[in-house]
């Protein structure tokens, strides 16, 4: 649809900050020599503050399940599946190899635990329960894994399940990684799970199980509250994790270390590189309503356009600059009905005509087509004048 630039937001902003990243990040450092690919990224921004062939085409191994988390994090957050469903295992989920919680044929295990099964001890058996549940099979779970690819723009991504087994046709890149896990982190709640480091299954029954989190800096670096590890003998020692320091979110990958101890202190080194060279200004938290808007021939008149993500400013350390700009978009005629979290127009923030950032706008509630006494009231109201 066609834009119209609105009027309801057009601020200057003089925070004192750094010069973008742009200008600032041009030199390209020495990180991640002992492993195939790389990339470190700002969360609110998607910055790349480093990458290393962050677009080869390469076997992610259990780092799979980010995405398969995402989808759970979607179906709860759209309300099609809550943390108290109970999930019943199937045979062929109770089947698979490889890491797994030993899910029996048969047994329910609640969604908050399902998700802790995948987060904390990589389950395959946990990730098919799932992926069965909200695919209908996993066949199809995949199907959905690839369009949520798609619809992010990732075109060197290609799934074949839901947990990383090996398999033919089975790879994403670094930077892919890195833009699903953005994505994931998008819900909160999501580093309740990758951020514990032990716990219990069954935990008041005689079939305890012990959860240690195949993610060790979850313990040994400050800040680090996920994301997941991975590895396959073709795969070799993969990481995709995740630090908060002083309102900045770093999401870091690495693909094809040859030990986990190369793989951790890679990462480790991109984190303290990160944080000791960038920082973030945070403007507005997800979910900010920024204006109402008109919406024509709904059960509401109005609905509230709000952020769909957090929003920053990623800058370098050094250099101030001021005279940051605000401009939103909203599709032009908005029309019901609407669910909410769709997509309804854009908000950029400039300096001296350069887009720093983009983040997408979407209604913050449902509108409904309207009653037809509703449209009668409205054209009543139009020939009164009211």
């Amino acid at each position: 649809m066609r834009k119209f630039l609105s009027t309801l937001l057009s601020l200057v902003l003089v925070i004192g900050v750094v010069a973008p990243l742009g200008q600032a990040a041009e030199k390209q450092v020495n990180l991640a020599e002992k492993a195939s690919s790389a990339i470190v990224i700002e969360r609110d921004t998607g910055e790349v503050l480093f990458e290393k062939n962050s677009h080869d085409e390469l076997p992610p191994a259990s780092m799979t399940k980010i995405m398969t988390m995402l989808l759970i994090m979607e179906a709860i957050d759209e309300g099609s599946l809550s943390y108290d469903d109970k999930i019943r295992t199937s045979e062929y989920a109770a089947s698979m190899g490889g890491s797994q919680v030993f899910l029996e044929p048969g047994e329910e295990m609640t969604v908050t635990d399902m998700l802790k099964a995948i987060a904390v001890a990589s389950g395959n058996d946990a990730s098919v329960a799932m992926a069965e549940h909200l695919g209908g099979t996993e066949e199809e779970f995949v199907s959905m894994m690839n369009e949520k690819a798609k619809e992010l723009g990732l075109t060197n991504s290609n799934f074949v399940n839901s947990n990383g087994l090996p398999a033919e046709n089975h790879y994403t890149t670094a930077y892919d990684l890195a833009m699903i896990s953005k994505e994931l982190l998008k819900y909160e709640d999501i580093t309740k799970f990758t951020g514990i480091y032990e716990d219990y299954l069954r935990q008041d029954s005689d079939n305890k199980f012990w959860l240690v989190n195949t993610n060790k800096l979850v313990r040994f670096y400050p800040g680090v509250d996920g994301l997941k590890t991975g590895f396959t003998r073709e795969a070799m020692y993969c990481l995709t994790a995740t630090a908060q320091k002083n309102d900045m979110r770093v999401i870091t990958v690495i693909m094809g270390a040859p030990s986990p101890k190369d793989r951790n202190a890679q990462v480790t080194e991109m984190l303290d590189y990160s944080f000791s060279q960038f920082m973030t200004h945070k403007l507005y938290d997800r979910d900010y309503v920024m204006a109402d808007v008109k919406v024509s021939k709904g059960d509401k008149n109005t609905i509230p356009v709000q952020t769909s993500e957090s929003v920053s400013i990623l800058t370098k350390k050094g250099v101030k600059i001021d005279d940051v700009t605000e401009r939103m978009e909203i599709d032009e005629q908005l029309r019901a009905p609407i669910a909410k979290g769709d997509r309804v127009g854009t908000l950029f923030i400039e300096k001296e005509g350069e887009v720093l950032t983009e983040t997408s706008l979407v209604a913050g509630e449902d509108v409904y087509d309207a009653s037809w006494w509703k449209l009668f009231k409205n054209v009543l109201s139009k020939f009164s004048g009211k």
